[in-house]
């Protein structure tokens, strides 16, 4: 049994960790802990969880926890995944990962230190959709890539008092959103960009409301990247289209295929459209910690790529201008 607790008493949590833990027979969720001890205790009390606890350390002094999800705010998540290694727990750290590269690689040390893992909950990743993604790839339907596009955005109206919005706990349309785009065309690519250029708006608080950015790869392959928080009510677009000499990819939905999406891949005139079957991204996820955790089998969101993925988002801000 796979014991998990829960640092931050977050609205994330139930979508990603308690659902998909109530799911299985191997799993439980066992523990959560908030700065706030009431807020703690209606939150366990909601989601029938054991302990509840109002200090963060208390937590991961629990023997009983086995594994931390860490839905804190990203300011966060380096000094309490590093408290939770070092207390002998793996983590299971939201997205992204840490507030710069720096950050993510005293995150990553600690791991290695500790002999605990630490995974990166990119969970759209362990959808059979990234895995038929890989598989067209590998076809060489497509030829020799020579452009991808990738888009994440989202109804999320500026709000001074959102944590998404607050540049000094993580915020912003990049780190909220972007930081998808960034994965796709990494994973897709095989291969670590460089960043050409970005640019971007931001908020009254200096939290970037959209931006893009321009990558090229060592292939040859260029990408354009953008996201938004956007204002328009229940908007919400997560996109992926490669063009490549023998042909184009679309892919609608990357990030919750299992509400509705669609693969298009147009090769000599022909087009053909098709899904791929799956449950909630977030079970699949969960379903590949408890393997990783059983075999020791390593992650696609663990280690170096959680490292790789920081650096270019720290290298897209610097590129826009955008100070953090």
């Amino acid at each position: 049994m796979l014991r998990i607790g829960i640092l931050g008493a977050a609205g994330i949590a139930p979508a990603a960790i308690i659902r998909p833990a109530a799911r299985r027979s191997d799993v439980k969720v066992v523990a959560v802990a908030s700065r706030r001890e009431e807020r703690a205790r209606q939150f366990a009390e909601r989601h029938g969880i054991d302990r509840s606890y109002g200090d963060y350390p208390q937590m991961l002094a629990d023997t009983g926890v086995d594994l931390v999800y860490n839905a804190l705010p990203p300011s966060e998540h380096a000094k309490w995944s590093i408290a939770a290694l070092e207390a002998g727990k793996h983590v299971l750290c939201e997205k992204p990962f840490a507030m710069n590269a720096e950050e993510a690689a005293r995150m990553i040390e600690a791991a290695h230190s500790t002999g605990c893992r630490l995974i990166e909950a990119f969970h759209d990743r362990y959808h059979p959709l990234s895995i038929e993604l890989d598989a067209v790839r590998a076809s060489g339907a497509l030829g020799g890539i020579t452009m991808l596009r990738a888009d994440f955005s989202a109804s999320n109206p500026f709000n001074p008092a959102s944590l998404r919005h607050d540049p000094q706990l993580g915020g912003g349309s990049l780190m909220d959103l972007g930081c998808y785009p960034v994965h796709w065309v990494r994973a897709f690519m095989g291969e670590e960009p460089t960043v050409l250029g970005a640019s971007a708006s931001l908020n009254p608080l200096g939290a970037d409301l959209s931006i893009s950015a321009d990558l090229q790869f060592p292939s040859g392959a260029q990408a354009l990247l953008t996201s938004a928080m956007v204002e328009q009510a229940q908007h919400l677009n997560s996109s992926l289209e490669v063009t490549g000499t023998g042909g184009q990819l679309r892919v609608n939905n990357m990030v919750f295929p299992s509400r509705g999406h669609s693969i298009t891949l147009t090769t000599e005139g022909l087009e053909r459209t098709w899904t791929v079957r799956g449950l909630e991204t977030y079970d699949h996820q969960l379903e590949a910690v408890v393997d990783a955790l059983q075999t020791g089998r390593e992650l696609p969101t663990e280690g170096s790529d959680c490292l790789a993925n920081m650096k270019i988002i720290d290298a897209i801000y610097q590129a826009a201008g955008v100070g953090r």
